[in-house]
């Protein structure tokens, strides 16, 4: 099972971080500006802890409870409150403890409750108030993107393993099938088929245990598997496979293309004395592997109410790894089944 964990709130040590840098920064700031050092350290250990407590007002109580509630007048109100707050301690608190001078930045121009004061402290508290929320949104943005991505990372991985589990027992009781059928006629050929059939549950069974698997490998027990059906059916059977492209170094969803080739059996004996098989694998330049398939198929021998979960898991299969990104395609023609599908392979 795949696991992660994110956390939804930053580290308070970033917090402290963050907090410190920006002090540090507006002390260079303002002490650049005034000249005045001294007055910058008093005036921001003044400021600050009103800025903190400001932004962390907005961000942890007055966003999630009211912007994300659309309760957006609730919110504004709420946020002239505070700044009108802000200006009454932090105009006050720098008037005792650091300059009678409350606005130095134009002097003598300055006054208490004075419209332009007011603008000057409020626009300068909802500098802060915007830079850090907009910080903080975003990063919140990022790790509730990185959770979603894992939560769909894990849904994918939970279903295709749900849908392996489908294929396994599905193709276990055909092959058991075959065998039944071999042992009612007592046939000298019983003991070949058990072979190559515990060799394909050893491969099911141990051996895929990951998404991909070698083409090559997966080749060789469609190879086991038709071996199993000529076993089954003697002369019946007519089967040729085709390989083209460089294929050694390709990697394929497992099982996939085995549906298939079980439903050619099924489905291309009925009513037919004779059971073609022609298939191919070819890699492209594209980076892209076509399969194609063709098997004897008549449509009035198969019954239209039979259900099965080979196709449907197959597509929903190609639908979860490639999303659109491949094209599968069948069609009947001159009592033929054609398949065509194409996929990416790197």
């Amino acid at each position: 099972m795949l696991k992660f964990k994110i956390k939804n709130t930053i580290a308070p040590k970033y917090h402290v971080l963050f907090w410190l840098t920006y002090f540090i920064f507006n002390v260079v700031r303002w002490g650049s500006y005034f000249n005045d050092y001294v007055y910058s350290i008093k005036s921001n250990l003044v400021e600050f802890p009103i800025h903190i407590i400001a932004v962390y007002i907005n961000i942890y109580y007055l966003i999630p409870k009211l912007i994300l509630k659309r309760r957006y007048v609730t919110y504004v109100l709420s946020l002239v409150a505070m700044l009108a707050a802000v200006y009454l301690v932090r105009t006050g608190l720098n008037y005792v403890l650091v300059t009678k001078d409350i606005w130095p930045e134009a002097p003598g121009a300055g006054e208490f409750m004075q419209l332009n004061h007011i603008i000057a402290v409020v626009l300068g508290e909802l500098y802060v108030i915007g830079f850090v929320s907009a910080i903080k949104l975003v990063i919140d943005w990022s790790l509730e993107k990185r959770r979603n991505e894992k939560l769909a990372k894990l849904q994918l991985s939970t279903e295709l393993k749900y849908l392996r589990t489908q294929i396994q027992p599905h193709f276990f009781f055909n092959t058991l099938n075959n065998l039944y059928a071999l042992t009612l006629k007592k046939s000298d050929s019983a003991p070949e088929m058990v072979i190559k059939i515990s060799d394909l549950m050893q491969y099911i069974l141990y051996e895929v245990n990951s998404s991909k698997a070698d083409l090559l490998e997966e080749i060789n027990h469609i190879n086991t598997y038709i071996d199993v059906e000529r076993l089954r059916f003697n002369e019946r059977v007519e089967c040729e496979m085709d390989i083209s492209g460089s294929v050694e170094d390709v990697q394929v969803p497992p099982l996939l293309f085995l549906t298939f080739i079980e439903n050619c059996f099924k489905h291309g004996l009925k009513g037919t004395d004779m059971v073609r098989v022609n298939m191919s694998f070819e890699v492209l330049h594209t980076d892209y592997l076509e399969f194609k398939l063709s098997n004897t198929y008549k449509p009035e021998q198969t019954n239209k109410g039979e259900t099965g979960i080979g196709i449907a898991n197959t597509k929903r299969r190609l639908n979860l790894l490639f999303n659109s990104d491949y094209k599968f395609e069948t069609y009947t023609d001159k009592n033929m089944y054609h398949l065509y599908l194409k996929i990416p392979i790197r």
